[in-house]
């Protein structure tokens, strides 16, 4: 399949009605429920990965006889972040059963493709369970597989039997994990389901509020822009923001560059201005170089936050972009209206890749 990225594939996908094989675990047993799943596939070959994080490299063939989970992932994105602490929780209470939780890192943004990255991003999120570097697409390619996050589970024999893409499910999911093992011989000693306490970036979005989509900035894949006199692409150009944003319409002012992945700021005192409707919102963005941080300031309404701050502002709005990655601007904490969120870059360098929301 092509290596093309589709707006899909980082979109939410929900799973608010329960699927035919969930409805057959409610009225069947343990192990005749695992065999109504229907094989959807082989596990296919690992053989593509890179690098290997937290393990030795694995194999397919070596995997025989464990219930595999793999979950695709990149680690900017949001989606995959709200379903790290069940996939989290499951590889904990259940590996001395015989499970095996792979999360296949398949990048994005050039950046997320860099080893150095990812080990950072590895260590600062706390995965412990094996990670496999697809940086070239084989893995992801070789599963067919179109969205961040997806999850593939795996019976003992090797057969992919279950499937879940985008947020939600875990209960089903966690489900298809017991029923798998139960079927290898290695039932779990408890029934119950993970009880999870997320927090952070990983606490599940407000879906009831959530009126603003995934927003990228770079001219590829960019839509709703409003600065006065349209985008200038590969060349630094000053913009104007107008008076007034629709909603999930977004502006630069100052000296920018609009490449075809991001946003990069050339001078000082720009802003990058976003009309939005959710009660977080994240920007991923990154330094231009290496050690080199760019300061910012980040404005709710033409007002500092205060408790309305993310976790990577204080709440006078002030943030520091370093690493690359994802940064939690806004985490509102009462009624969810309308806002205008602007971000004021202090110094030149940062690029802006991608709003998204929760």
């Amino acid at each position: 399949m092509s290596n093309e990225f589709s707006r899909d594939r980082r979109d939410f996908i929900g799973s608010a009605a329960m699927s035919v094989a969930g409805a057959q675990f409610a009225a069947s047993g343990v192990a005749d429920a695992a065999a109504l799943l229907p094989v959807e596939g082989t596990l296919p070959s690992f053989g593509g990965a890179v690098e290997w994080l937290n393990t030795r490299p694995l194999t397919a063939s070596a995997l025989r006889g464990k219930v595999v989970v793999t979950e695709f992932w990149t680690y900017t994105c949001i989606n995959w972040r709200r379903t790290l602490p069940y996939v989290r929780a499951w590889a904990d209470k259940y590996k001395d059963q015989g499970l095996v939780v792979i999360g296949v890192h398949t990048p994005e943004f050039g950046f997320e493709k860099e080893l150095p990255n990812v080990r950072h991003a590895v260590k600062q999120i706390g995965i412990t369970f094996p990670v496999a570097i697809d940086s070239n697409y084989a893995i992801w390619n070789a599963f067919a597989n179109e969205y961040w996050p997806a999850l593939y589970f795996v019976d003992a024999q090797g057969r992919i039997r279950h499937h879940q893409f985008g947020e939600g499910g875990y209960e089903e999911s966690e489900r298809v994990v017991q029923q798998l093992l139960a079927q290898a011989g290695r039932p779990s000693a408890s029934a119950e389901l993970v009880s999870v306490n997320p927090s952070g970036v990983e606490v599940a979005a407000d879906w009831a509020t959530l009126n603003s989509p995934e927003t990228y900035l770079g001219y590829e894949r960019s839509d709703s822009f409003a600065s006065t006199g349209g985008a200038v692409l590969d060349q630094r150009h000053v913009y104007g923001a107008p008076a007034s944003l629709a909603l999930n319409e977004w502006a630069l002012e100052g000296d920018w560059t609009l490449k075809m992945d991001s946003a990069v700021f050339n001078g000082s005192n720009g802003r990058l201005v976003y009309r939005f409707h959710a009660r977080d919102a994240n920007l991923i963005m990154s330094a231009p170089a290496q050690g080199r941080a760019v300061r910012f300031r980040v404005l709710i309404d033409g007002r500092p936050p205060g408790a309305a701050h993310g976790s990577d502002i204080d709440e006078h709005g002030n943030g520091t972009v370093a690493e690359p990655r994802m940064y939690q601007l806004i985490r509102q904490p009462g009624s969810i209206a309308d806002r205008q969120l602007e971000i004021q870059f202090l110094e030149p360098g940062a690029a802006a890749f991608d709003f998204t929301f929760g």
